[in-house]
């Protein structure tokens, strides 16, 4: 919730957003049911969007593409996204190459990519589909969503994760990603990163703030260890 929170801070009324899977876009849902005039457009059409939309946040009005529909490519979650999508004129589904495609992603106003991942390095690259080498999920439309909102007038890419993994003897934030670990989004396609310790505002950063506002984000636990390690990576 309090990642979720840190999420909703960032969203402004009249943003068109992309929600990704999972409990951390769940969480940011919960809090952006008190925005205003949000627009859909994401490739996964889930149970929060209905959350949302009974909320009243959700409107299209301020869409410049598809306007004042909820624009998704395909619907996965319990039986009430079903309910609501079935018959609804306001719901319309295409083809991944065309709601993942960034230059119409890009179109959007104040287009919002929000996603999750596993792993991100003091670079702000981040890893969201293997641990190390073995493939963990698919890559699914993270970098294609993320690449988009940064097209867009007033847009925003957003990443999110845990601070720690393994019950916290692991900091997700990590000097280098793991040895054979997949780019899934470079650091030049990231503009902000959150925990639950708050946010790092990564565009237009050098190294040397990316590192500190990193850090600023980390577990607690493992904030002098990442300091070390960047002092002998040269990374300061």
């Amino acid at each position: 919730k309090l990642i979720g929170q840190y999420i909703a801070e960032l969203v402004e009324d009249g943003s068109t957003i992309q929600l990704g899977i999972g409990g951390i876009s769940n969480a940011a849902a919960l809090f952006l049911a008190e925005k205003r005039d949000l627009g859909i457009h994401t490739e996964m059409l889930s149970d929060s969007v209905v959350d949302l939309v009974e909320a009243g946040a959700v409107t299209g009005k301020c869409k410049t593409l598809w306007k004042d529909k909820i624009v998704a490519t395909f619907v996965f979650g319990s039986q009430k996204i079903y309910d609501f999508v079935h018959g609804n004129p306001s719901v319309e589904l295409h083809r991944g190459g065309i709601v993942n495609d960034p230059c119409i992603i890009g179109k959007n106003f104040k287009m919002v990519s929000i996603n999750t991942t596993l792993e991100v390095d003091l670079l702000g690259q981040c890893c969201s589909e293997s641990i190390g080498s073995r493939q963990y999920s698919g890559t699914g439309g993270g970098a294609d969503t993320a690449i988009g909102a940064q097209r867009s007038c007033g847009g925003k890419s957003i990443v999110a994760l845990y601070s720690t993994a393994k019950n916290g003897t692991v900091s997700s934030i990590a000097p280098v990603l793991s040895p054979g670990a997949a780019v899934t989004l470079s650091r030049n396609d990231v503009d902000y990163v959150v925990t639950e310790y708050g946010i790092a505002h990564l565009r237009g950063c050098n190294v040397r703030e990316r590192v500190q506002k990193l850090i600023d984000i980390a577990s607690p636990d493992f904030r002098d260890y990442l300091r070390e390690e960047a002092q002998k990576l040269s990374l300061w």
